[in-house]
């Protein structure tokens, strides 16, 4: 055969592909095969780049090509090439066309998983510019480990702050999100400081809402504000109702009534402390403007987008473009995220805006950490 992968067509896959689908795959690989239902639900899809490769009318390799919903990240999910057809090209050219649908798409960054035994995949891979930043153990059917490489497939030139690099963080607790990422924010102003799990839980004490509507309570943003200038920094919160908050969905009238004791001692203390309290919305503008004076933003975000989760979580914005708002986010998920996965999270400035509005009442609030003052607070 002296054709090359250059006289093979790639198109996107279609309804009518799938017998031929499930053919490769039974031709490409002995164990961790996709099956009809997989490959269907995919075929129906618009949240991937399903690509396939033909040759007179034969189908000798697809990519498949996940978005991970909320984010700007892609995943190169599956990639198979006939038997006949490796070693001319076919899988890089998939790679690449995948790489571009999902550039198209408006995704910055491209994942994959590769099995530690696959020497000529890894190769390729690296080849091409991914780099390893992940190891799952036992991944595969036949108890091979995975490794986890990525990719950023549209350029992101980081715009500059005053402050430092932002250092991540993971919180040690599932209630104490606000918590990590104002450690993270005072140890980006302040090499001096020490982030330890007895300063979270302290700062959990110090600003929770001690009730949510089930379970610990969360961080409030004036908790937090009143937490980091007690510590010396100087620190703004920015809040879009001047009521109570977290109230939606909380039917105890109990908690309802503690909640909103507890969120006026945090405003008498705030005005007693002269911390600047914004009563209005914080857009995008607001905190790129923030982060170019040298501010670490803490941003209340809703986590639907990301887990279909209504939960409130609270990340740090760690750089901006044109297209994304990036944040650290303290809290891996066990099943499929390392500390890499959470650093510089590029969220859609698209999704960004309901990402940011929390509950009936579309909360949105954020706390803005500068560096120290010359005298701590008491």
């Amino acid at each position: 055969m002296t054709d090359t992968a250059d006289d093979i067509a790639l198109r996107s896959a279609q309804a009518q592909d799938l017998d031929a689908l499930l053919a490769l795959e039974k031709r490409c690989f002995e164990s961790d095969r996709l099956s009809r239902r997989s490959f269907k639900r995919w075929l129906d899809s618009d949240q991937s780049v399903f690509l396939v490769a033909e040759k007179a009318g034969a189908l000798v390799g697809y990519c498949l090509v996940l978005f991970h919903r909320g984010t700007r990240l892609a995943r190169l999910y599956s990639l198979a090439v006939d038997p006949q057809w490796r070693g001319r090209g076919l899988a890089a050219r998939l790679i690449a066309a995948g790489e571009q649908g999902a550039s198209a798409s408006g995704r910055l960054e491209m994942r994959l998983e590769v099995s530690s035994l696959n020497t000529g995949a890894i190769r390729l891979y690296e080849t091409l510019g991914y780099r390893r930043f992940g190891l799952y153990h036992d991944y595969y059917e036949d108890h091979s480990d995975a490794l986890r490489y990525q990719k950023r497939i549209r350029v992101y030139a980081g715009e500059g702050s005053s402050h430092g690099a932002i250092p991540w963080l993971a919180q040690t607790t599932h209630f104490t999100c606000g918590p990590a990422s104002l450690m993270m924010a005072m140890t980006a102003l302040d090499q001096n400081y020490q982030a330890s799990q007895m300063e979270e839980l302290r700062i959990w004490r110090e600003a929770t809402t001690i009730f949510m509507t089930s379970g610990h309570g969360g961080c409030h943003p004036m908790g937090l504000a009143a937490a980091a200038a007690k510590r010396g920094f100087r620190v703004e919160a920015w809040v879009s109702q001047e009521g109570p908050l977290f109230l939606d969905g909380v039917r105890d009238e109990h908690k309802k009534t503690v909640m909103a004791s507890v969120h006026e001692d945090y405003r008498q203390a705030l005005v007693q402390a002269e911390i600047p309290v914004h009563y209005r919305e914080v857009r995008q503008e607001d905190l790129i403007a923030a982060f170019q004076q040298g501010a670490v933003p803490l941003i209340l975000i809703s986590t639907w987008r990301m887990d279909s989760k209504k939960a409130p979580h609270w990340v740090v914005m760690s750089g901006y473009d044109d297209d994304c708002i990036y944040v650290h986010d303290p809290d891996p998920d066990d099943n499929s995220q390392t500390a890499l996965d959470c650093q510089f999270m590029p969220l859609a400035r698209s999704d960004f805006e309901h990402m940011t509005a929390f509950g009936r009442s579309r909360l949105r609030t954020a706390v803005m950490v500068y560096g120290q003052e010359e005298t701590p607070r008491t």
